[in-house]
């Protein structure tokens, strides 16, 4: 073998450039698709934030280890320093989740934390693939009728799902990994969006709500004067 000559690809390797290629080809649906989307997201989860609320997040399986995933990249960072951001995944409690899914239903397990949780201002986000998740959609019904708001996360089977929240980010797949990839790249960029649009590069004190009170007090000595 001449020296510094490359081995041809073998097959494992030749798979993974083709499964590489079309999680590339998936995500830049994403930017297309759901920017708007996306925006509007963050802009409920900053009212949520800067209003005292608290961003609450629940799903099954992959769903639920991104829910707590999103949760921690609010409470913990994202990329800067910055005061930790109140945000719960509903999964987390075991006791509670082993609670109420025995006295209850396992349907009932995330709506049920949120009637003792949750409160008017406050944010859902419900994760599920397909849509149909029996126990994220009754979430949402609870969040509603608490006067959240609600941001569905889901698949191109979840129509029906996203149709029933007031901010639908709709991985546009059907293939439950492609679809788990989208949620990701998306809620990314929804802590992106909060993070810097609440704390720039890393302040110590929330930059919009600092600006709006700043604001406010200007327009408070305007009518004094």
């Amino acid at each position: 073998m001449a020296r510094g000559k490359r081995n041809a690809p073998g097959p494992l390797e030749r798979q993974a450039r083709a499964a590489l290629a079309e999680a590339a080809r998936a995500s830049a649906r994403l930017a297309k698709e759901n920017a708007a989307a996306v925006a509007a997201a963050a802009e409920a989860l900053l009212a949520c934030f800067e209003n005292g609320g608290t961003a609450y997040f629940c799903g099954n399986g992959g769903s639920a280890a991104d829910a707590q995933h999103l949760a921690a990249e609010f409470a913990g960072r994202y990329l800067v320093d910055r005061p930790g951001l109140p945000a719960i995944a509903l999964t987390t409690n075991s006791s509670a989740v082993t609670a109420i899914g025995n006295d209850y239903g396992y349907s009932d397990v995330f709506a049920r934390q949120l009637e003792g949780l949750g409160a008017p201002g406050d944010v859902l986000v419900a994760i599920t693939t397909s849509g149909r998740s029996e126990s994220v959609r009754r979430a949402v019904r609870a969040a509603q009728a608490l006067g959240m708001t609600t941001i569905g996360m889901t698949g191109a089977k979840g129509a029906a799902f996203a149709a029933l929240c007031d901010v639908a980010l709709v991985s546009p797949h059907e293939s439950t990994p492609h679809v788990q990839e989208g949620h990701i790249t998306m809620g990314h960029a929804f802590c992106l969006l909060v993070e810097r649009a609440m704390f720039g590069e890393g302040t110590r004190a929330p930059r919009r709500a600092a600006a709006r009170r700043r604001a406010g007090a200007k327009r408070v000595k305007g009518r004094r004067g």
